[in-house]
């Protein structure tokens, strides 16, 4: 009834220019040349707080904790490659782990800084765990939600197939074209779907927010970039092992629908002792920093109190 393609929105929603969230900015990067969308509020009152965004998300899913810390923080919402205003190249190849870890190198030098704590959600966390693996000098302090390292997670799922049923979108999401469509059919009804749905959806999540991530989205070509970093997720496949030791807080939704607390256990087994602190949050589900913004907000500032004291 609303056809096989989504309708393209000719205007953003009022809340993505909200000015208590932070002024929007431009970004081009060294490495690439390409260009990054952010929105930074609180320059000067602190160290930077960078946070990366996860599917089918962008910087708007970080609102509560822009408004929370810019008053201790230069806190930075970027939009990563292939969302939103964003560059967005086609081709497959250039969504790679590599590429995409040297954008976020780029973006925290590029801003001014050597290092930075470093928020991250889904997506946005797989790059989190890499970087802190790979470039440990970038981040004083990690706080990760609902996403597990890739050695980690691979391992797990080949023990607990309940996982990888779970996770069973991603192989349809290795498809050329196809995931496209299916995404944008009915007017992105399976994104709405994901987004708003009563038990695994954003609780509260009004019909301007949900705008706020369906809108780019609908844009021609908007969902082609997201989809490629999926398209690349089984490059480096298999994985060896990797001790983890850079200092991180861990947030995980007990009624995640993607990913099961087992995946817990299994990080917490390759952390050097003594630098994870993980708190497992209560009824939650995948989507902690828009639904459980006020328990992740104090657990976040007991993490970092000791840098606020400086």
């Amino acid at each position: 009834r609303r056809g096989c393609c989504g309708r393209p929105r000719r205007a953003a929603p009022a809340c993505l220019h909200d000015p208590a969230l932070g002024e929007h900015c431009v970004l081009t990067l060294r490495s690439s040349g390409l260009r990054l969308h952010y929105v930074s509020a609180g320059r000067g009152n602190g160290p930077l707080m960078l946070f990366l965004h996860g599917f089918p998300e962008n910087w708007f899913s970080w609102r509560y904790q822009l408004r929370e810390f810019q008053s201790r923080f230069h806190v930075v919402a970027v939009d990563l490659r292939g969302y939103g205003p964003s560059d967005a190249p086609k081709d497959v190849d250039c969504y790679t782990m590599d590429l995409l870890m040297a954008d976020i190198q780029d973006v925290i030098q590029g801003l001014g800084y050597s290092k930075c704590i470093l928020v991250a959600h889904d997506w946005g966390a797989l790059l989190a765990w890499n970087l802190s693996i790979y470039f440990p000098s970038l981040i004083e302090r990690m706080v990760v939600v609902s996403a597990a390292p890739m050695s980690v997670y691979q391992d797990y799922s080949m023990r607990h197939i309940g996982q990888f049923f779970r996770s069973n979108y991603v192989f349809l999401f290795q498809l050329p074209w196809l995931p496209e469509k299916l995404l944008s059919m009915s007017d992105f009804q399976i994104l709405k779907s994901t987004l708003t749905h009563h038990k695994t959806g954003i609780p509260r999540l009004t019909p301007a927010e949900l705008e706020a991530f369906l809108y780019e989205f609908s844009q021609p070509g908007g969902l082609t970039g997201p989809i490629n970093y999926y398209r690349n997720l089984f490059r480096n496949f298999p994985l060896e092992p990797q001790e983890l030791a850079m200092p991180t807080l861990l947030l995980w939704g007990e009624k995640d629908p993607y990913f099961e607390l087992g995946l817990v256990g299994a990080i917490s087994s390759r952390f050097v002792p003594g630098r994870l602190e993980t708190h497992v949050l209560r009824g939650a589900g995948h989507w902690i920093p828009q639904s459980h913004p006020q328990e992740m907000h104090q657990y976040m500032w007991a993490f970092l109190q000791d840098l606020v004291d400086q």
